[in-house]
C-alpha cells in the first residue's frame, strides 16, 4: 500500500547543483519544498574529510562517489541494427550517486555557451546555408546568449569562479578570450596561477597566432564569500579535483556555495537514500499532481505537490519522464517524439609531448588549473572551406599527477616489467598533455529510448542508449587534431603523440561525463519537450532542468550552462509562472 504523505508546494527531484539553486530559489520566494534524492547525504565535513579524500585507489579506481549499475544500469548499442546490451560497470561516463550529484567529483571548468550555439540553427544558415549542416538535427534552443547572461553571472558568481573576461559590455579585454560574448562585469575572482606546463603552452600557441586566455575555474584563486554569505577558501592545488569531493572548501559545488544556506530553512526538507519511480499525472493528464517514490525503508510512498522539478543527471531525467508518460518518446525512423531525441556527448582527442629537459612537476594541480585556445572552437573560425561546423576548445589543463592513473610512457614502451618501471620514473615529471574538448551535434540516429528486454530492480525499463560519433563530429576533431599536432611539433620536446577521434563509441573506456540532450528545449513542441524555460509541453507544473534540455553539446564543459539554466528557470518560475500557476508560460 502506497503511503500519502503530507502536500508541498514543491518536489524536487535530484539534489545536485540544478536542484540545489532551484530549491534555494522557491524557498526564498516562500514556498514549502522537499528535494527526493536517491544517493546519500554528502557534507564536506564528513565525506570529504582531508584525512582520507585524497585516496586515489578509493574514489579514483574504485569510485566511491559514483553510481553503480547495481543500483541502476543502462544498456548501449551504436546504432538501430545492433541489440543493446547492459552497461555493467560504468566507464564511457562516471554519473554522481548521492548530494551533490555530479558536482561532487567534477574538475570545475565553468564555460558560457555562445549566441552561436543558442541560435545555432539560425546562424549556420544565415552565414553558410542549410545545406552545409545536412543530416544533423540541429535546432534553435529558443534563448539568446543576452537573455542567458544574467543567470551565467549568477551562477559565476554563487561559484566564486577564477577567470579573466574578454568582453565586458562589447569591449576586448586583453588577456581573455577574445571569442566570447559580451558580459556584463569580470569574473568574481582573478584566473588562477599558472603552473609551467599551461605557461609553455600559452607561450607556443601565442607564437603562433593564436589567443590563449586562462581556464575560468571552480577551482578557487583566493578566499571567496559568495552573494549567499558563504565562505569557500583559496585552492592548494593538490591535483585531487577529478573523481574527488574537495575537503578544502576550494572547488565549486553545492555543498561549498548553497547547501549550508538552503538546508537551515524553515521550508526545505531533503529525502536521501530515496528513488523517485514515476511522476504521477491527474486525471486529465495535462498535469503532474506529485511523484511516488520508495524510501530507504522500502515503503512506497506518494509525495503530493502542485509543482514538479526534475533536476537529476541527464540520462535520469530522459528515463524518468518516459517512465513517467510525459511527452512521446522519439523515434528515430519517423522523427516524431521528443523525449530521448537530440541524444549528445562530446567529441575528444589529446596530445602529449615528451621532453629531455623538462620538469613540470604534474602533481602540483587542479582540475581546471590551465589555458585554453578557442580559436577553432564552435564557429569561430570560417567553415566555408571545411567539410564539417562546430569544433573544439584546445586545453592545456594538466589535472593531476596522481601515482595510479598518471602514468605516462612514450611510444613503443613495454605494458608492465622492468622498462616500464623504468620509462614512467622518466617521463612522470618531463611530459605535458594536451587536449580538443569538441562539439558533439545531434543526427537522428543517436537517441535515447527504453530497453525492451532489461529491467531494473523495480521492473522497470532500463534506459537504452544508441549513439555513435557523427561523420561530422569526427572530420571536425580530425581537423582540429591536426592543429594539436602543430602546437606539439612547436613545442619542441624530442617525441610527440596525437590520439583521435574514431568511430565506435566504445562504453568500456573513459571519455566524457558530458552527456547532454534527451529532455530539450526549443520553441517547437514538435521538436523539443520543453520551452524556452525548461517547462514541459505536455504537462505545464513539470519543469525539467540539467543537460537534458541541450540541443546540443558544445565544444565546452557543460557545467556553467547547467549553472545558468537552473536560474534562468528558477526565475521564469518565480516571475511568471507563480504568477499566473493554470497554464502559464507555456505557449507554442
Amino acid at each position: 500500500m502506497t503511503k500519502i504523505l503530507p502536500h508541498k508546494d514543491v518536489v524536487i527531484i535530484g539534489l545536485g547543483w540544478s536542484g540545489s539553486i532551484i530549491a534555494n530559489e522557491l524557498t526564498d520566494e516562500g514556498l514549502d519544498v522537499v528535494a527526493i534524492e536517491r544517493g546519500p547525504w554528502r557534507d564536506t565535513g564528513t565525506d570529504f574529510n582531508i584525512g582520507y579524500i585524497q585516496d586515489e585507489l578509493r574514489y579514483a579506481i574504485r569510485r566511491d562517489l559514483f553510481l553503480q549499475p547495481r543500483v541502476e544500469a543502462m544498456t548501449m548499442r551504436n546504432n538501430d541494427g545492433q541489440s543493446a546490451l547492459p552497461i555493467r560497470e560504468y566507464n564511457s561516463f562516471l554519473p554522481g550517486n548521492g548530494v551533490g550529484g555530479a558536482g561532487v567529483h567534477w574538475n570545475g571548468q565553468t564555460w558560457r555557451f555562445w549566441d552561436s550555439d543558442f541560435q545555432i540553427n539560425k546562424h549556420l544558415t544565415e552565414r553558410y546555408g542549410a545545406q552545409k549542416f545536412d543530416g544533423l538535427t540541429l535546432q534553435d534552443w529558443g534563448v539568446t546568449a543576452q537573455e542567458m547572461e544574467k543567470s551565467y553571472d549568477k551562477f559565476e558568481y554563487l561559484a566564486g569562479i577564477s577567470g579573466k573576461a574578454g568582453n565586458v559590455n562589447g569591449q576586448i579585454q586583453e588577456g581573455g578570450n577574445p571569442f566570447e560574448d559580451p558580459r556584463s562585469r569580470d569574473y568574481p575572482l582573478p584566473p588562477m596561477e599558472m603552473t609551467y606546463g599551461p605557461t609553455k603552452f600559452a607561450e607556443v600557441t601565442k607564437g603562433m597566432g593564436l589567443h590563449p586566455f586562462p581556464c575560468p575555474s571552480g577551482n578557487l584563486s583566493k578566499d571567496y564569500v559568495n552573494p549567499l554569505g558563504v565562505a569557500m577558501g583559496q585552492c592548494t592545488m593538490c591535483g585531487f579535483c577529478e573523481r574527488f569531493g574537495c575537503a578544502n572548501y576550494s572547488k565549486s559545488s553545492a555543498q561549498t556555495t548553497v547547501l549550508p544556506v538552503l538546508m537551515k530553512k524553515k521550508n526545505f526538507e531533503a529525502r536521501t537514500l530515496c528513488e523517485v519511480l514515476h511522476i504521477d499525472k491527474d486525471a486529465s493528464g495535462k498535469m503532474a499532481k506529485g511523484v511516488t517514490y520508495v524510501d530507504s525503508s522500502d515503503e512506497v510512498c506518494f509525495q503530493p505537490a502542485d509543482l514538479v522539478v526534475v533536476t537529476a543527471y541527464a540520462l535520469h531525467n530522459a528515463r524518468l519522464m518516459m517512465l513517467s508518460g510525459i511527452g512521446q518518446v522519439y523515434d528515430p525512423n519517423t522523427g516524431e517524439g521528443t523525449i530521448g531525441r537530440n541524444y549528445c556527448y562530446q567529441t575528444n582527442a589529446g596530445a602529449r609531448v615528451y621532453f629531455d629537459d623538462e620538469n613540470f612537476n604534474p602533481f602540483i594541480a587542479a582540475g581546471a588549473l590551465g589555458m585554453t585556445c578557442d580559436d577553432y572552437n564552435g564557429d569561430a573560425f570560417d567553415h566555408s572551406d571545411v567539410d564539417f561546423v562546430g569544433g573544439a576548445g584546445i586545453n592545456c589543463v594538466p589535472s593531476s599527477g596522481r601515482p595510479i592513473q598518471s602514468r605516462p610512457t612514450p611510444p613503443g614502451t613495454p605494458a608492465w616489467g622492468k622498462d616500464w618501471k623504468k620509462a614512467t620514473a622518466e617521463t612522470y615529471k618531463s611530459s605535458l598533455a594536451f587536449g580538443s574538448q569538441g562539439s558533439s551535434y545531434p543526427v537522428a540516429g543517436n537517441h535515447l529510448d527504453l530497453d525492451p528486454t532489461y529491467k531494473d530492480r523495480f521492473g522497470r525499463p532500463l534506459l537504452r542508449i544508441t549513439f555513435d560519433f557523427p561523420d561530422n563530429d569526427l572530420r571536425m576533431s580530425h581537423f582540429v587534431s591536426d592543429r594539436m599536432e602543430d602546437i606539439a611539433k612547436a613545442m619542441g620536446g624530442r617525441e610527440h603523440t596525437v590520439s583521435r577521434a574514431k568511430k565506435g563509441w566504445n562504453s568500456a573506456v573513459y571519455q566524457s561525463t558530458h552527456n547532454t540532450g534527451g529532455v530539450i528545449m526549443g520553441t517547437d513542441p514538435k521538436k523539443s519537450a520543453l520551452n524556452k524555460y525548461l517547462q514541459s509541453w505536455e504537462a505545464h507544473n513539470v519543469f525539467v532542468v540539467g543537460a537534458s534540455a541541450f540541443a546540443h553539446n558544445a565544444g565546452k564543459n557543460p557545467t556553467g550552462t547547467v549553472g545558468g539554466l537552473a536560474f534562468w528557470a528558477a526565475d521564469a518560475i518565480r516571475n511568471q509562472y507563480l504568477r499566473n500557476p493554470g497554464v502559464g508560460l507555456v505557449s507554442a
